[in-house]
């Protein structure tokens, strides 16, 4: 497999022209506003008698619209009386929030494991999800990333990235996690949606860690990545070849470089250089955009769009544990 895009030192001086749109904060305000004024108290399942060692739950929560969406929380026995620190992870995509016996590596080391279905996805990969998305759509080739794309308003990822602001909320909320040391995390399309969560939620957010981040430099992305999922969007614009300039106002509200730039977090970033799915240079204009001066990036020069996999975890787990000493 070829490198996929610039050389690593070109990469670390990537910083593309972001379109920012007049109304992004005023967008994103209200809609936040709105989704919190219609969300309910989370609900938590009983503890799953199976995992002896760490206490595992079904979690409900409100999202975009008060529509529930689904997750899991997996902690470490103890924490009722001793809040621990959480870690809030996002799904790659078209999976979903599987089984909670998939994840169990963050409970073991002491944190609060929080994990979101993605809406409306799941089928892709992994053991599914549980979380409907109850809107529909124009016309659309199969997938996410047009779904909606007509407007901001109608856009799928507003949908998704609101329950992802959300669930920080309900995090922050929950009496076993310190609310001072909650971190963001994903690979891939959970990468991205951890870069908005980190962006929205900014004043709960005490670290980010996106892996691998998809959703980023939307424009240049759609014009040079030669697989899916960005391809969908060049489908679809090859069929409405009238609606070019539409698309890309819609996806400048909801790219992953402008977002990066409205977080202060410590953040630590992953980029894999053979990467066909997700440029490098796409990552790096995330990276490179990044408004907190505390960000490091791990460079994985021979792997592809798995990136560094386990061993990117433990340096992930490095990384946190020195932010949230104490």
């Amino acid at each position: 497999m070829p490198l996929t895009d610039l050389s690593l030192a070109q990469l670390r001086e990537y910083r593309p022209d972001i379109i920012v749109p007049d109304d992004f904060e005023s967008f994103w305000g209200s809609t936040l506003d709105h989704a919190r004024g219609l969300a309910r108290p989370a609900e938590l399942g009983d503890p799953d008698p199976g995992f002896p060692e760490v206490v595992v739950q079904d979690l409900t929560f409100s999202g975009f619209g008060g529509e529930p969406i689904k997750g899991w929380v997996v902690r470490p026995r103890g924490s009722d009386t001793a809040p621990r620190p959480a870690v809030i992870e996002y799904i790659g995509y078209n999976g979903g929030r599987g089984l909670p016996a998939e994840r169990l590596h963050w409970a073991a080391s002491g944190y609060v494991h929080i994990v979101m279905d993605t809406r409306g996805q799941g089928s892709g990969w992994g053991n599914g999800g549980a979380t409907p998305d109850p809107h529909g759509s124009g016309p659309a080739p199969e997938g996410y990333m047009t779904r909606g794309v007509d407007s901001p308003e109608n856009y799928y990822y507003r949908r998704v990235f609101t329950d992802a602001a959300l669930l920080v909320d309900v995090a922050a909320g929950f009496d076993f996690v310190d609310a001072s040391r909650i971190a963001v995390t994903g690979t891939s399309q959970g990468g991205g949606i951890a870069l908005a969560a980190g962006a929205l939620a900014a004043g709960r957010v005490a670290a980010v860690m996106p892996d691998v981040p998809f959703l980023c430099d939307f424009r240049h992305s759609v014009e040079a990545t030669p697989t899916p999922p960005f391809t969908e969007i060049v489908r679809y614009l090859a069929v409405h070849r009238d609606h070019v300039d539409m698309v890309f106002r819609t996806l400048s509200y909801f790219d992953g470089a402008l977002m990066a730039s409205r977080s202060a977090a410590p953040a630590i970033f992953s980029v894999a250089l053979m990467d066909a799915i997700v440029l490098p240079s796409s990552v790096f204009a995330a990276y490179n955009s990044y408004g907190g001066p505390d960000r490091t990036i791990e460079v994985y020069p021979f792997n592809g769009h798995e990136g560094g996999q386990l061993h990117h975890w433990l340096r992930q787990r490095r990384w946190l544990a020195d932010r949230f000493a104490g």
